[in-house]
């Protein structure tokens, strides 16, 4: 009889076995039983950190930027009745106030964020957030709604953070989040994050979030003799008030094709919202972020560059296409499918020059090409060398945060699409590029008060609309 010899297994499968064996098994449960064991004080003492409220991440944490004071935006008036913004601040923000103490039946809502947030080119009397309180005082009369005003103009997030931390500390009942459009305003670098590398970042953006870091570096710096106040070497730090680029003459110069800044501020603007986010969170406060809405089919790229290596003659070329486009687009002498022929050869000779892609959009628009002309007009403001409407990987960040930290999220962009011509954003809702029209902003109240209902934080009357859009005209007709 012939015997037979077991092969002798491999090293990856006899490990397998190994672990697959009742010996196996309980060696890796004792390990893991033992790491989890090791861990526990430090687990104990970060819930500790959190129940006593030590070593809670301050301003100087922001890995990205610094600042060189900040302001409250809040301070208490004369006669100690309420919170006000300053004079001081009345440049950035407009004049804005709440009740030092806080009613019995009053339900507290900040909003924060930009001009958008504000209200401009108008006020706070026609944003959104002077609707949504309007509308919620509709809804529910017995309750004390008080909506707060916190939009600067020019504010990106990173200006928020501060503002956030001290609006918690005003008991309110909820925050709304809507920023996005204003991260590319300011002059900053991050040249002292790429030098650490990524996995180093990523490392320390983890471990930040523990307050038994933040106390076990607070205790080093001061065995150097450091202040934990102080912002950390190497972090730029910015003025105490906006200091945006366009704000200079010639501003619009300075603006380049910069792909490293460009991927810096977008991560800075995903650090900041889950920071904002987080902070409210922990603070056990409900927040609602909103993905804020822009304008693409009126409002054309800021600045255009043609691709740094277009040579002489494809210039030429280029320029011939575009004269050719113009020709055919003569009302005397209308030919739009030439039109279109020649805008996408100029396309495909220069693909990064914002404005031959929107003139495109609106070509492919009039021909009842909707889907083409939308995909044009993206393309366009995402080659924006000046991108002052927020950019696709930010919006993308803003439903990832919500889904990953489990916040309400109300989508602009999308309501005023299913409101719009073709489904296609413009001055039909908005006046420039990104701050909509007093029926724009009726719109926003309006549907936020829905999703307020949709939370369960309103409970509206029968005779809600009716006496909502009577309010509306009431105010309406009280204004200047």
């Amino acid at each position: 009889m012939m015997s037979t010899v077991a092969p002798i297994p491999e090293d990856g499968e006899r490990a397998a076995r190994s672990a697959d064996a009742p010996g196996g098994r309980r060696r890796w449960q004792f390990r893991l039983a033992a790491v989890l064991l090791g861990m526990l004080p430090l687990l104990a003492f970060e819930g500790l950190c959190r129940v006593c409220d030590w070593g809670r991440p301050a301003l100087h944490d922001d890995p990205f930027v610094g600042f060189q004071s900040v302001r409250p935006l809040f301070v208490l008036s004369d006669d100690g009745m309420q919170y006000e913004v300053p004079k001081f601040r009345q440049v950035y923000f407009c004049a804005e106030s709440f009740p030092a103490r806080k009613p019995a039946n009053a339900y507290r809502i900040f909003c924060l964020g930009g001009s958008t947030v504000q209200g401009r080119p108008f006020a706070i009397e026609t944003s959104f957030t002077s609707w949504l309180e309007i509308s919620l005082r509709a809804a529910q009369p017995e309750i004390n709604w008080d909506v707060v005003n916190c939009g600067g103009v020019s504010y990106a997030s990173y200006r928020l953070l501060p503002i956030m931390q001290e609006v918690l500390a005003c008991e309110p009942d909820l925050i709304i989040l809507c920023t996005g459009h204003n991260e590319f305003l300011e002059s900053r670098t991050f040249e002292h994050l790429a030098a650490r590398g990524e996995v180093v970042n990523r490392a320390i953006a983890v471990a930040s979030r523990l307050r038994t870091f933040t106390l076990i570096r607070e205790q080093y710096l001061r065995a150097r003799g450091q202040s934990s106040d102080a912002p950390r070497e190497g972090r730029p730090l910015l003025p105490t008030e906006v200091d945006a680029l366009l704000d200079y003459r010639n501003g619009l110069e300075d603006y380049r094709r910069d792909e490293t800044w460009r991927n810096g501020v977008i991560g800075q603007f995903q650090y900041n919202l889950a920071a904002l986010v987080r902070t409210a969170q922990e603070a056990g406060v409900p927040i609602l972020v909103v993905n804020p809405v822009s304008n693409l089919r009126d409002c054309p790229p800021f600045k255009s560059l043609h691709r740094d290596d277009l040579t002489a003659q494809e210039q030429a070329e280029w320029e011939a296409l575009c004269s050719e486009a113009d020709r055919h687009l003569d009302r005397e002498h209308l030919d739009r499918p030439a039109a279109i022929d020649c805008l996408e050869q100029a396309c495909r000779i220069d693909p990064q020059y914002a404005a031959t892609f929107y003139r495109l959009g609106h070509c492919y628009l009039e021909a009842h090409r909707n889907d083409e002309a939308l995909q044009m007009f993206e393309r366009a403001r995402d080659l924006d060398i000046c991108p002052l409407r927020i950019l696709p990987p930010m919006n993308a960040a803003i439903f990832e945060v919500a889904r990953d930290t489990g916040t309400p999220l109300f989508d602009a962009q999308a309501l005023f699409e299913s409101h719009s011509r073709d489904g296609i954003v413009g001055d039909q809702w908005l006046l420039d590029h990104v701050h909509p029209s007093i029926d724009g902003h009726q719109l926003l109240a309006d549907a936020l008060a829905d999703k307020l209902v949709e939370m369960r934080t309103v409970s509206p009357a029968p005779d809600w609309p009716e006496v909502r859009q009577a309010r509306y005209q009431e105010n309406l007709e009280s204004l200047p």
